[in-house]
């Protein structure tokens, strides 16, 4: 299902390409320092399509309109989409128009993550999914918990489509106790933050509706959403940790009126931006204006890793009413991965129909992994479990950062204060091939591409920061002959990613 179609206007484009940073242009065109108006121009828009501050299928403003906005003259601009059309970056039609495209054929990955299996890794060092080994002893307490609490739901049917009601009960206290007040008739437990999106999707998302989303975005959201036939609305996240951009969030909401959108205010993934509580209250006061459904993604939430960090309050909590704002949480993130319980907070009619739908679906969750969920929270176990991730994450994040830096100077990043991943800027190289020749040279690393829409992020990887030390100092070193085999290799110009 194609995305949603939007439209940039003069004004926009001549801002973007002026807030554009010192070089970034010149150096997507292979070094040349000295280019003709209507180069850097075209350079420019290029730039933005890929990095996705302009979606791609936007309908780019009239050649005489740009022209004034952004004080060229006409023929610069005409040959500068005449550029971009012959290199695939343009499609134009007589009478409608010109919009963005990304060339065909370019190895553009659109796909989700797939975790590879533990025991078909051998020497390659997986960068590929952010997650890290269980926070023991505390996994293995919790299970042995969960089997003593376990003799009296073993004498029922087993299946609880809601979820079990004391954990429903706790993940209401918990909420309650973070200034959201929240019965357990407002909780749905799902099997992972996957099952929860999709029974959400399933239910709001039907073939064809309208989903903002965040640009870039989480790459198995973004899959889900496409498997459902969802038309995607993608919105540019700010530059750097900035996070979000609520004009263009007003502005896009707006114009395409989306059923859904979806968002991750907690250290976003993958750039790890924090949303303020400023963002957070615009954020609602955006959706509600126009009747969209905001389903907030707060998997990341427990993983603040800087002390200095002063978590906001929950997105939900400017939504008392319960009519614009979805959240959804889990354990996966925080505690194991292999943990999959999920929750759903909502107003009491939506998750009585959630739990409808999920009659067709998965029926309920495993009692033995709520059960164990239940007695780390109770116990007081979660919190415990939660200071050693935080502090293995926080060790693994500073590991990498070192190594990064020493082994690819000329790659850029910022440094969250949480959540599990890099969002790396490669110093104009193609993540995609990036990708490949990784995986040649023993890490797997996922390119840019996979978490935006239609072939944006070409220039860009992520990195978790889920492997140890010594893994991290060799991590860097490989991806730093991965870059050289680019550099050297039969590619032409690999710094041109866009050619």
């Amino acid at each position: 299902m194609a995305q949603w179609t939007s439209a940039v206007g003069a004004a926009q484009l001549a801002r973007q390409l002026a807030a554009q940073r010192p070089g970034t242009a010149s150096r997507a065109a292979a070094g040349v320092r000295r280019q003709p108006a209507y180069r850097a121009l075209a350079d420019g828009i290029r730039l933005l399509v890929l990095e996705g501050r302009v979606p791609v299928a936007a309908r780019l403003p009239a050649e005489r309109e740009l022209a004034v906005a952004h004080g060229v003259s006409r023929t610069t601009v005409a040959a500068a989409y005449e550029a971009l059309r012959s290199e695939g970056f343009l499609e134009s039609r007589r009478g409608a128009g010109s919009w963005t495209a990304v060339p065909a054929g370019n190895p553009l990955p659109a796909r989700g993550l797939e975790p590879l299996p533990p025991e078909s890794l051998g020497s390659l060092i997986d960068l590929g999914t952010a997650a890290l080994p269980a926070p023991e002893p505390w996994l293995t307490r919790a299970v042995g918990g969960a089997l003593e609490e376990l003799p009296p739901y073993a004498h029922t049917h087993g299946d609880y489509p809601a979820g079990l009601p004391a954990l429903r009960q706790l993940l209401a206290d918990r909420y309650t106790a973070l200034g959201v007040p929240t019965m357990p008739e407002q909780i749905m437990v799902t099997t992972g933050a996957m099952g929860a999106m999709d029974a959400i999707c399933h239910l709001f998302g039907g073939r064809g509706e309208r989903i903002a989303v965040e640009s870039p975005s989480y790459a198995n959201i973004l899959q889900l959403l496409r498997e459902a036939g969802a038309r995607l609305v993608p919105v540019a996240m700010a530059e750097g940790l900035e996070g979000w951009d609520v004009p263009r969030w007003r502005q896009a909401l707006r114009d395409a009126a989306p059923r859904l959108a979806y968002v991750i205010a907690d250290f976003h993934n993958p750039t790890g931006a924090l949303a303020d509580e400023d963002q957070r209250r615009q954020l609602v006061d955006a959706a509600r204006s126009v009747g969209t459904v905001l389903v907030v993604d707060e998997t990341m939430s427990e993983l603040a890793l800087d002390e200095d960090v002063a978590m906001p309050r929950r997105v939900c909590a400017f939504d008392p009413a319960g009519s614009t704002v979805i959240t959804v949480g889990s354990a996966s993130k925080a505690f194991w991965a292999g943990m999959r319980i999920g929750w759903v907070r909502a107003a009491p009619d939506v998750i009585r129909s959630l739990v409808s739908a999920r009659a067709y679906a998965d029926m309920g969750t495993p009692v033995l992994e709520q059960l164990a969920v239940h007695w780390l929270m109770r116990s007081g176990g979660w919190e415990e479990a939660l200071t050693l991730r935080r502090a293995q994450a926080r060790e693994n994040r500073d590991a990498l950062v070192a190594a990064i830096r020493e082994a690819l100077p000329g790659w850029e990043f910022q440094v969250p204060a949480g959540g599990l991943m890099l969002w790396v800027r490669t110093g104009g190289l193609s993540g995609s091939r990036l990708a490949e020749a990784g995986e040649r040279v023993g890490v797997r690393v996922p390119s840019g591409p996979r978490f935006g829409v239609d072939g944006a992020f070409e220039g860009y990887v992520r990195l978790p920061f889920t492997v140890a030390g010594p893994v991290a100092t060799e991590a860097a070193p490989r991806l730093a002959r991965a870059a050289a085999l680019l550099e050297s290799g039969p590619h032409a110009s690999p710094r041109t990613f866009v050619a």
